[in-house]
């Protein structure tokens, strides 16, 4: 296996007061993967960024980018991470052309108006080259700090909350352009208050809170390993006990004895065999039943399940 793209460890960062944004943070980052940091509010998630990308001071720990120590060569390696802000920082007044090309000058390559072209292309922003991003709906200006963040060609792309307050339909055609980028070679580390984003595109998660990594993994073997099955059945006639043909169900009553609640299973399909069996069982135990509501785990409900967890502890 090669090296990771990123490499993050032991990273701190302690704002005066001692506010700790961060607490020894370990994280390796794979080259051409997309790789989604789901954490609520506060967590940590743009204070991480920040501090790979120059913006924060981190007051412990290392972090190296394509085989570079970032507190010692940081000019090296930054030429090469893109970011995408969660805020609309740039200049209104400027045309989207020069705001763009003015980001690819900045990191010291040289103009290329194909280039420059092809990007604006790739987010439809050509036929608004020339407006004053001040003009633009708030998706627009959002694919003018990406075209931005492309314009120097990274290789390691941040998106900091990329679809925050862009509209539904905007959002999906956005998680079209970052599938794109990673298939141009783009290794892309994207924050997200849209847990369906995370779903949707990456293929590795991690789950931060108060400044801590809870866990890493693949999205599938985490979904495998912490997902669970639930289902709601609705009894004909209630019952006062649950019967011990049940018992090896994972099973309750609620609702005065009218429902009957299972969860258990993983994330591999076995939760929905065992409720084919809870209902055989049933039938031959002569319980009528008149439906019955099956639902399976999403990320969002493990990321939920984890964090609460950690509240409570």
């Amino acid at each position: 296996m090669r090296d990771p793209i990123l490499s993050i460890s032991g990273l701190s960062k302690v704002y005066k007061g001692g506010t700790r944004a961060l607490d020894k943070v370990d994280l390796d980052i794979r080259e051409g993967e997309i790789f989604a940091l789901l954490g609520p509010n506060g967590a940590g998630k743009t204070t991480l960024i920040g501090a790979v990308c120059g913006l924060v001071r981190p007051t412990g720990g290392t972090i190296s980018a394509f085989g570079h120590d970032l507190g010692r060569n940081w000019r090296a390696a930054r030429s090469r991470i893109g970011l995408v802000p969660q805020e609309l920082s740039t200049d209104m007044f400027e045309t989207v052309y020069r705001a763009v090309s003015y980001s690819r000058g900045l990191f010291g390559h040289a103009p290329d108006k194909g280039f420059i072209e092809d990007v604006l292309r790739s987010l439809s922003l050509w036929e608004k080259k020339d407006s004053q991003i001040r003009e633009l709906s708030g998706g627009m200006k959002r694919r003018v700090l990406i075209a931005k963040a492309l314009a120097h060609e990274p290789d390691l792309l941040f998106l900091d909350e990329p679809t925050a307050g862009v509209d539904v339909e905007l959002r999906k055609d956005m998680w079209q352009q970052i599938a794109a980028l990673r298939e141009r070679g783009t290794t892309i580390i994207l924050t997200t208050h849209y847990i369906e984003e995370a779903e949707e595109m990456a293929d590795r998660v991690g789950i931060i809170r108060k400044g801590q990594i809870l866990m890493v993994d693949e999205k599938a073997a985490m979904m495998e390993r912490l997902g669970r099955t639930e289902a709601i059945i609705t009894l004909a006639q209630p019952l006062s006990v649950v019967p011990e043909s049940l018992s090896p169900y994972p099973v309750e009553l609620r609702a005065d004895g009218t429902e009957l609640c299972y969860r258990g299973g993983d994330g591999s399909g076995k939760g929905r065999e065992e409720i084919a069996n809870l209902t055989k069982a049933l039938v031959h135990a002569g319980i009528d039943f008149r439906g019955i509501d099956i639902h399976d785990s999403s990320l969002e409900d493990i990321f939920v399940g984890l964090v609460s967890e950690t509240e409570a502890a």
